[in-house]
């Protein structure tokens, strides 16, 4: 049986060594988004909402692995997708409550002050406009 720890360990792995914007490991976003959802589906989809998007990881991988069903139709909903507007992929997100409630923690965690603070005024900027607008259409769909 699938488990959280499963999805953390494919996290944990595939992530690796990468870093964030402000040089801190990557890994620890998620497991912070993680730690602000509350159901098992939620919690292994944030532990897993950015590998498809930013690692060699594929559904694929995930659904041999044993992910639930829905939490791979999770985390699909919530990877965005080359080439795709935003309003595309927030219409996705918002199809998918899992997804959207993950999208509403990975937000919180991406928009912390402490967080934005380690970063250039320009970036600063230009993600608190992204994350207002997305948090706009989240709540009004």
């Amino acid at each position: 049986m699938f488990t959280v720890d499963d999805a953390i360990r494919i996290a944990r792995a595939a992530h690796g060594a990468q870093l964030d914007k402000s040089g801190r490991p990557y890994i620890e976003h998620p497991l912070r988004v993680m730690a602000s959802v509350t159901s098992e589906h939620e919690r292994m989809t944030a532990a897993l909402h950015d590998v498809v998007e930013d690692t060699a990881v594929t559904l694929a991988d995930l659904a041999a692995a044993g992910c639930p069903p829905e939490v791979v139709a999770a985390v699909d909903a919530i990877s965005k997708r080359p080439e795709e507007t935003q309003v595309e992929y927030l219409t996705r997100v918002v199809a998918n409550p899992i997804a959207r409630a993950v999208k509403h923690a990975d937000i919180a965690d991406n928009s912390a002050p402490a967080r934005l603070a380690q970063l250039d005024q320009a970036t600063r900027d230009r993600l608190r406009l992204k994350y207002a607008t997305a948090l706009d259409f989240l709540a009004a769909h």
